[in-house]
């Protein structure tokens, strides 16, 4: 019987630390294979994010006055719902300093019905670095304010129109479009820390996006002389993301090294890579998403590599399937700075649902 429960123990002891891979950087305590494992068999659709997502966007919309409500609804038609960014400015929408305690609960009850519980503990704690940097600047900097974060709402979540939301402030830029109650499309899709690694104080050690760079760099050194060659792109890193901020993402020249070059270890290593960027969204999300980048074949992903292999060097690393684009740099502010994004060539901003929608609507 004690060994079951001691058993029974160091199980709770892992889900727990696999719960908080996204602020503790523990990551590599579960073996690349495990998380592939984790992300089979997904669902046809994702019909329960849909219904929790209209539920709780209605529930937090009902909670604003007049006035924040104009301020956080568009039509679903307005070119704000394309005009996304990452950096520090100033945005639409309604921002979490604006809100009164109970409007914040419902405000990150509709975060969490898109992110899943790892997602949102994530996007806090990115969000939670402004006030570090605030703290570092002394105001020297743009505006520093983990409160500036902004929601906006687009259609009517009560409908069975095409609507969407989003969050997005300094390093979040999280896009939702929801079409027939049980399809959602999630780009793009924007996560960043700055700083990668707090250095001094209390929060000394946190890593918001460790996952990211640790199997990125496990994998690059994980390749022999001929692999590394064809993988590596570049010996500097680019100054940013290479697809920035643009409305539609255009697929970059293939390039890097081909997936069916890896050995199994080294796809396995890949495939927990990717499932960090999918599983910033609810469980059921992100398993249409993996299971997508599979249906499209492993073989056609691209990996590559720019820039320096040790911590602490500026480095770059992007994969590349058929149908979407994941990148990541880290040369800011010494190489302590990381921008991630993932794209989809055909779905961002829900295109070819949307397109989709509106033929079968045609026909009717």
């Amino acid at each position: 019987m004690k060994k079951k429960s001691e058993n029974q123990t160091k199980e709770g002891r892992r889900e727990f630390l696999q719960s908080t891979l996204g602020i503790a950087g523990l990551s590599l305590l579960q073996s690349p294979t495990l998380a592939m494992t984790k992300q089979k068999s997904p669902p046809g659709n994702v019909s329960h994010s849909a219904s929790m997502m209209s539920a709780a966007a209605n529930a937090f919309l009902s909670s604003l006055s007049v006035d924040q409500r104009a301020k956080a609804s568009f039509a679903f038609e307005d070119e704000q719902r394309f005009d996304w960014h990452f950096i520090p400015r100033a945005r639409k929408g309604i921002p979490f300093k604006e809100l009164d305690p109970a409007q914040r609960l419902l405000g990150n009850a509709l975060m969490g019905a898109g992110l899943g519980q790892r997602g949102m503990i994530t996007t806090a704690t990115i969000m939670s670095l402004d006030a570090i940097l605030r703290e570092m600047e002394q105001g020297r900097g743009p505006v520093r304010d983990p409160e500036l974060y902004f929601l906006s709402i687009f259609g009517d979540a009560q409908s069975n129109k095409p609507w969407g939301w989003r969050v997005e402030g300094h390093h979040v830029a999280l896009n939702f479009t929801l079409v027939e109650g049980k399809h959602i499309a999630t780009t793009p899709a924007f996560l960043g820390a700055n700083p990668a690694e707090v250095l001094q104080g209390d929060r000394k050690g946190l890593r918001a996006l460790a996952p990211e760079e640790d199997y990125a760099r496990m994998l690059i050194k994980s390749l022999d002389d001929k692999q590394r060659a064809q993988a590596v792109v570049s010996q500097s890193a680019p100054a940013d993301i290479l697809s920035t901020n643009l409305r539609k993402a255009e697929p970059l020249k293939p390039a890097g090294l081909q997936t069916s070059k890896l050995g199994q270890k080294q796809q396995d290593i890949l495939m927990s890579l990717l499932g960090e960027y999918a599983s910033r969204h609810a469980p059921d999300i992100a398993a249409v998403r993996l299971d997508r980048v599979r249906t499209a074949g492993l073989a056609n992903i691209y990996f590559a590599w720019a820039g320096g292999f040790d911590k602490g060097q500026a480095h770059y690393y992007r994969i590349q399937g058929p149908s979407f684009l994941v990148e990541y740099d880290n040369i800011q502010n010494n190489a302590n700075h990381i921008h991630t994004v993932w794209r989809d060539f055909n779905s961002d901003f829900g295109a070819d649902l949307l397109a989709l929608h509106y033929k079968q609507d045609h026909h009717r």
